[in-house]
């Protein structure tokens, strides 16, 4: 059963999506209902996922300074490994 769901976009963003909409041959509902099913079964995926106990106990031990870009510094090591 479908029912009415009220959002509040950015208009700019709305003419885009409206854009990518037509697009794909899709209507915009569509598309969200699409995105939150998508977000709904990443979620159940993720809580299904059984992790090791070794992984659970490591799990949050490490603190990173907020301002750290994970991804470029992984980058820099790689660089730096195979240099």
């Amino acid at each position: 059963m479908n029912k009415k769901l009220t959002l509040s976009i950015e208009e700019d963003l709305i003419k885009e999506a409206k854009k990518y909409a037509r697009y794909k041959n899709q209507s915009l509902s569509s598309l969200v209902q699409k995105y939150f099913a998508m977000l709904v079964s990443d979620d159940e995926a993720l809580e299904v996922t059984d992790l090791s106990p070794t992984v659970k106990e490591l799990s949050g031990i490490l603190k990173l300074e907020e301002d750290i870009d994970v991804k470029e510094e992984y980058k820099k090591h790689i660089i730096k490994k195979y240099s």
